[in-house]
């Protein structure tokens, strides 16, 4: 059927709406993610029954499945002890030839811009286990990491 015979409410030429993608992998989550997984589920379904535009009530359950999954399948990790690089530890590093202080999270807790970044980013897939004082190959490099020093995040445990 020709584009001009279709009235303006025919939905079925608009874009299919897909789930939010779910990272790949295990979700494990700090003590602090945990928490911020059941806050975002706790917001969303306050407010849902208060939507009542369609589209906004749509995308608002979309997204509520999305965290209702997250929180159903996080796993906390124990306390790092700070000897290796773990998930919920500081890692004090030289990268590039800057020092760097990187927080290593879960998927849904890291922030970039604030230094969080996730477990699974291949920066930090580089010095998962490593130990202070190790130089790690990295981006092709043999010796492009280094790593100064490793604390345990404080807020996290």
């Amino acid at each position: 059927m020709s584009v001009a015979f279709r009235r303006d409410i025919d939905e079925e030429h608009l874009e299919p709406k897909f789930e939010i993608p779910i990272p790949a992998g295990p979700n494990l989550v700090t003590p602090r993610g945990l928490t911020l997984i059941q806050a975002k589920v706790a917001e969303l379904k306050a407010l849902v029954p208060t939507l009542t535009e369609e589209k906004a009530q749509t995308d608002a359950k979309r997204e509520l499945r999305y965290w209702g999954t997250r929180q159903a399948t996080a796993q906390v990790v124990p306390a790092p002890t700070g000897e290796t690089v773990e998930i919920g530890c500081t890692v004090t590093c030289r990268h590039n030839g800057k020092e760097r202080q990187i927080g290593i999270v879960g998927d849904d807790e890291a922030e970039p811009t604030a230094g969080l970044i996730a477990f699974s980013a291949p920066l930090a897939r580089a010095m998962m286990g490593a130990e202070e004082g190790e130089i790690l190959p990295f981006g092709g490099k043999d010796q492009a990491i280094e790593i100064l020093g490793i604390a345990v995040t404080p807020g996290n445990y």
